[in-house]
């Protein structure tokens, strides 16, 4: 793709983005391999393999409590100009080339490569990394995969390919965005479900709802699922073809941990899903439909180091309100939930329930005002009749 003649356009009038050149920090990310290796090469010590789980997730922490919180945003009359500046885009596709460097190096170093000795313990902190790098991939696929332009539909699944998550887009736009916050979506976390029931959940539930969307798609058109036409066909071939590729030239010694870094970037990303809508339920109106989606239906989080290097993913209560709305242009609003930490913080505490439960579980019922029927109740939950409207039922008027 060319560079277009003029990357970086003027800031609209009255307003500039403080933000704007911070979004290259997240190739950052990728760059962990390469710190991790220079770090043991330099300094020696093994440890320095584990350094990118302790850059994220005892570094991040902090660094997110000290940089606060950020709830400023672009007013309505900028928002067209911003959404047509060029530079935001190619700020996402910049992550690509570095994913894939970091990739290719990691590979070399689980093949002997890199004139240093590593156990199976190092490789095992090198395989996190990876991981990590791999499920922010898929957090910049989401980003770019919400378009109608086939290029990016395309490098969308580049991005997907380390993970195996292809499907995605399909899942992701046609299936949670439409059914979010409901009892028919298996990617929204219900409140009291732990993280270890909800991955297995919505891991198969993205691959099923995939497979019926496009297996419906083509059906209207006359098509077999059977085809290259089915998006999800054409994309795990991709990583079938990554995979092999990379065995072919460092050797079949690097299949286990891709596959053990593809594992890591998947449960990272549903970790983030698990988070994002815990125990939060959209309202069955009388008609039976349910209440449009909107900010409320989404946990918000306005941390500056997270939204920097996921690209507003935190700000996600907008992102579902107005999902063709590109991360750059997304807003904080006030009807939106708001998660306690960033999620640098809050991502380990999803791992231990009794923790989570504690932190989260009073803020759905707060957000409800108290009535725990309005909350995302798990479907054999004795209450969950209470979830859907019935006679003599008030509404709230906002679901109206």
């Amino acid at each position: 793709m060319p560079l277009p003649a003029s990357l970086i356009s003027p800031e609209p009038p009255g307003w500039r983005d403080r933000k704007r050149y911070l979004w290259l920090f997240s190739t950052i990310m990728p760059g962990m391999v390469g710190l991790s290796w220079l770090c043991v090469f330099f300094l020696g010590p093994s440890a320095f393999w584990w350094l990118g789980l302790v850059l994220v997730f005892v570094i991040g922490p902090v660094l997110d409590y000290l940089g606060g919180a950020d709830t400023a945003g672009p007013p309505d009359g900028a928002l067209l100009a911003l959404e047509k500046d060029p530079f935001y885009r190619w700020a996402t596709y910049l992550y690509l080339p570095c994913q894939y460097l970091s990739l290719a190096f990691a590979c070399w170093l689980w093949a002997g490569g890199g004139w240093l000795s590593m156990s199976t313990v190092d490789k095992l902190g090198l395989m996190v990394a990876v991981g990590i790098v791999g499920g922010c991939a898929i957090n910049v696929a989401h980003e770019i995969g919400h378009t109608n332009q086939r290029t990016e539909k395309r490098l969308s699944k580049i991005a997907l390919a380390q993970c195996w998550y292809g499907h995605f887009p399909v899942e992701h736009n046609h299936g949670h965005h439409v059914r979010v916050a409901t009892v028919e979506d298996p990617t929204s976390s219900w409140l009291g479900e732990s993280f270890y029931a909800f991955l297995p959940r919505s891991v198969g539930g993205r691959v099923r709802t995939a497979w019926r969307l496009e297996a419906r798609r083509l059906a209207r058109r006359g098509h077999s699922p059977w085809s290259l036409r089915n998006e999800v066909l054409t994309a795990w071939p991709m990583s079938l073809a990554l995979y092999a590729g990379l065995a072919v030239w460092f050797g079949p010694v690097v299949l286990p941990w891709l596959i053990g870094q593809a594992v890591v970037g998947i449960c990272l990303l549903e970790m983030v899903n698990y988070m994002e809508h815990y125990g939060l339920r959209r309202q069955k109106l009388p008609n039976g439909r349910y209440e449009r989606v909107r900010p409320a239906h989404s946990w918000n989080s306005n941390s500056v180091l997270s939204n920097i290097f996921l690209f507003h993913l935190p700000r996600h209560s907008d992102h579902h309100a107005n999902p063709m709305r590109p991360y750059q242009a997304l807003r904080h609003f006030d009807e939106a939930p708001e998660l306690p930490a960033g999620y640098a913080a809050l991502l380990p505490l999803t791992l231990v329930p009794p923790l989570w439960r504690r932190l989260m579980d009073h803020r759905v019922v707060a957000h409800y005002g108290g009535d725990i029927r309005l909350a995302a109740l798990p479907p054999n939950h004795p209450l969950m009749a209470h979830n859907e409207t019935s006679p003599g039922r008030k509404v709230p008027a906002h679901a109206r």
